[in-house]
């Protein structure tokens, strides 16, 4: 007795092929969409209706209409087409989180302060970060050109459709004087820079330039004198009362040997016209390529958010008689209580 002859399955080209003519409303409009010729898109539905045995196109129609076997087919097809990016998907996220070596950027401030409790968090784990430390835009240069995994920057937004960014927590600014000097006689900061120089992280920064727009904005025009990269040198001067500085919390504790010679006071503590000034404040993103390293950047995400919020705020506001209010600004997004994996 004769066998059956096995079924013959269309391809997934065909069906892709068929969504489009069904979807765009003709064999035009789906050439165009699938960057090949209108000749292309008839030979691949004629290929399929002989496949399937049976007509797809009403072609007595202007433009064609799909037939009742047609439709039936479009509505299984798209069934079939999303499970197909679902498996791809899924199988690829398996290869992506047995990943070993994650490669994650972080601004100066963050790697020297969570950098090392992340590191310690994830021991162990089947993830080994590499940190690497540095600016915000050569950061973001090196994630948009595959040579970091995630980084955690100042910048919420991404040039690159397929980078995301989420923030993790926002810190405000505060003045940094001297541990001697009293702010009660003075209104303004130019007031202020008359009798200490004002020390600023140089314009190549983002800080830099976050500081430089808040002033022109408040009206203060501060002759420029030393300028920094870094936080570590321009605390130095500030501990031995040598000028004041507009910096953040975690910024100072990143250098929090000078802590016992300085004096921390909010914005608000100098007014214009009888008006205090506004809040500066800087928000981190964590920026990560969606789809990419299965759940660690969920988890990374969770982690810093509790760690900031939970341990790392706490130590700050001790340290420099703050409220942790003062420190640890409220965000829209609530922590979840996943972990890396």
């Amino acid at each position: 007795m004769k066998e059956n002859a096995p079924e013959q399955y269309p391809d997934w080209d065909l069906l892709v092929s068929w969504v489009a003519v069904v979807e765009a409303g003709s064999i035009s409009d789906a050439a165009s969409r699938l960057s090949i010729s209108q000749a292309g898109v008839s030979q691949r539905i004629k290929a399929l209706e002989t496949t399937l045995g049976t007509a797809l196109l009403d072609r007595t129609t202007r433009p064609a209409r799909p037939t009742a076997a047609g439709q039936r087919l479009f509505e299984h097809a798209i069934v079939l087409l999303q499970g197909a990016d679902q498996m791809v998907e899924s199988v690829r996220n398996v290869t992506r989180a047995k990943r070993v070596v994650v490669r994650l950027g972080c601004v100066d401030s963050f790697a020297a302060t969570i950098g090392p409790i992340i590191i310690k968090a994830l021991a162990g784990t089947s993830h080994q970060i590499r940190l690497w430390s540095g600016i915000t835009p050569t950061l973001d240069s090196q994630l948009e050109a595959r040579q970091l995994d995630m980084a955690v920057t100042t910048n919420g937004f991404s040039q690159s459709p397929g980078i995301r960014r989420q923030k993790l927590f926002s810190e405000p600014y505060f003045v940094v004087l001297p541990r001697n000097c009293e702010v009660d006689h003075f209104t303004t900061l130019a007031d202020l820079s008359r009798h200490l120089q004002f020390i600023r992280y140089s314009s190549r920064s983002v800080i830099g330039q976050h500081i430089d727009a808040y002033l022109a904005a408040n009206f203060e025009n501060i002759e420029r004198t030393c300028e920094f990269d870094a936080t570590d040198p321009m605390l130095s001067l500030v501990a031995a009362g040598l000028g004041f500085a507009l910096t953040t919390p975690l910024c100072i504790w990143q250098s929090r040997h000078y802590i016992p010679e300085v004096r921390v006071v909010p914005l608000s503590a100098f007014s214009r016209h009888g008006r205090p000034y506004p809040q500066l404040s800087r928000s981190f993103f964590l920026a990560f390529r969606e789809n990419e390293l299965g759940n660690l950047p969920a988890g990374l995400f969770d982690l810093v958010r509790r760690t900031f919020e939970r341990q790392v705020s706490y130590d700050i506001a001790k340290a420099l008689s703050l409220k942790l209010e003062e420190v640890c600004l409220p965000v829209d997004e609530p922590i979840s209580d996943s972990v890396p994996r």
